[in-house]
């Protein structure tokens, strides 16, 4: 398997592993729309390739912490920090439980803190997540674009070091995904 960053003549290798490894056109959708949106750059779009076969794909998309969190005295350095969302990961599912998706996770993590990205966010599983090196959100002080249920499903990754300890806020996403039915897990 190798992990390459998608070109646009990559997108309809990536949407067709977003439609398998979901079986809907959702998250394919979500991911066409999130490419054309300008509010989402800068994005990495990751595809991982088995055999000369599509089996993974990852999007990682703009995000920006904004407002403060009254608890914590207001938007510490919120201004300065560069952070992206996570969202969708995709693997098909004849390559689940083989690495994939994690592998997409650590090459754009690897990727992203190159570019100077010090916070990666994502909803999702947290058991599966936790694994992944990502940790709760909220007790940070970092909130999602909208309440999440269960809270523990928004997750946050430090790709630089103390960051998590200097910033707060609630995290802005590109207008693709700022729909409430995006934020629910």
């Amino acid at each position: 398997m190798h992990i390459v960053e998608a070109t646009s003549a990559d997108t309809p290798a990536a949407l067709d592993v977003e439609r398998h490894a979901f079986g809907r056109d959702d998250e394919a959708t979500l991911v066409a729309a999130l490419l054309r949106d300008p509010t989402a750059r800068p994005c990495l779009s990751l595809l991982a390739w088995d055999g000369g076969q599509a089996v993974g794909h990852a999007l990682f998309t703009h995000a920006s912490l904004t407002g403060a969190d009254p608890g914590r005295g207001g938007a510490r350095g919120a201004h300065q920090v560069r952070a992206a969302i996570l969202a969708p990961l995709a693997v098909v599912p004849a390559a689940q439980r083989r690495g994939v998706g994690r592998a997409l996770i650590e090459a754009g993590a690897a990727r992203l803190a190159a570019a100077g990205v010090q916070l990666l966010f994502v909803l999702g599983d947290p058991a599966y997540y936790t694994r992944c090196g990502f940790g709760p959100a909220l007790p940070h002080g970092l909130h999602a674009p909208y309440p999440i249920e269960p809270a523990a499903a928004w997750r946050v990754r430090a790709l630089a070091p103390g960051v998590l300890d200097a910033v707060q806020g609630s995290v802005a996403c590109a207008e693709s995904m700022a729909a409430p039915e995006y934020w629910r897990e």
